[in-house]
């Protein structure tokens, strides 16, 4: 298999989502949607790490709608990025992203800490070679990087680590037919890469960062029910904030891990001030050993 070959298809199909939609911009002028107020649930989760002085930058942002989002919640200097420009150009247009850029996750064209914060929510999935892309974001960003992105449950669900062993023995596909979205692929191409704690530990340690912060929520997205809907549809409204009560709960009895993680890899040691603003915003922080050997 010619991997580079793959990667370039993949990055294409994604270049080209956008293209094919009537309105895609509709996603960020109508604020009264289930859908929008879905996606502000999760931008209120990295509430804890927003200063309007600090400089942003929003990677895989094909309609600009997290540079969007951080405009109005204060963020003075927000620069929008995807592998595609189409969509962003039409944002800057009608006044909804300040800055925009064409970028390729795996080649930000911006110098050494550029920026304070990346902010890379539910596209590190997407990428074909998500290390080199993560490796890229700490690079241009002084602070830190923040991803939204669904978790692992083969790495934190113990169920099915140990499920998974016992029917190995007899036969390694047997799991599947219990893990049914072990190998999950989206309609526009990518697999979808899922994360764990895990797997950004060993990642800091590697690379020498101080600290990393975790935290998990739950979300519902169904394609069962017309999320499109204005949340005055109590009806349609109802079934999915009961939908992610029911989640919450067996979440927080240790029944299920969380559906989506937070995960926050800081550059450096943040203040106290906002140390103490994640903790209480139930943030769970991963102070990283040094290496004793460099």
């Amino acid at each position: 298999m010619d991997t580079d070959n793959f990667k370039d298809k993949s990055y294409r199909a994604h270049a080209e989502q956008y293209e094919q939609k009537g309105n895609p911009m509709g996603r960020i002028e109508n604020k009264e949607t289930i859908d929008y107020w879905r996606h502000d649930r999760m931008y209120r989760q990295f509430a804890p790490l927003m200063n309007n002085k600090d400089k942003w930058l929003t990677v895989g942002d094909g309609l600009g709608t997290d540079a969007h989002w951080l405009g109005n919640a204060g963020i003075e200097d927000v620069t929008a990025s995807d592998i595609a420009d189409s969509a962003l150009k039409k944002a800057h247009e009608l006044g909804h992203i300040q800055k925009f850029e064409q970028v390729n996750a795996e080649k930000i064209g911006f110098g050494d800490g550029h920026f304070d914060y990346v902010l890379c929510k539910e596209a590190y999935h997407h990428f074909p070679r998500p290390y080199i892309a993560v490796y890229e974001m700490l690079r241009v960003a002084k602070k830190g990087i923040i991803m939204i992105e669904p978790l692992d449950v083969g790495i934190e669900m113990p169920a099915i680590v140990f499920l998974k062993r016992v029917l190995d023995k007899f036969d390694n596909t047997l799991i599947d037919k219990f893990w049914k979205n072990r190998f999950s692929f989206e309609t526009v191409g990518n697999f979808v890469y899922k994360v764990s704690e895990r797997e950004f530990e060993k990642l800091g340690m590697g690379i020498n960062l101080p600290v990393l912060a975790f935290k998990g929520f739950n979300d519902y997205y169904t394609t069962h029910l017309d999320l499109n809907q204005p949340t005055s549809n109590t009806k349609v409204f109802n079934k999915v904030k009961a939908k992610i009560r029911r989640k919450n709960f067996l979440s927080k009895l240790g029944i299920t891990p969380y559906r989506l993680m937070v995960s926050v890899l800081f550059n450096e040691i943040p203040d106290e001030k906002t140390i103490a603003a994640l903790k209480k915003d139930g943030y769970k922080l991963v102070y990283l050993p040094k290496n004793p050997y460099l």
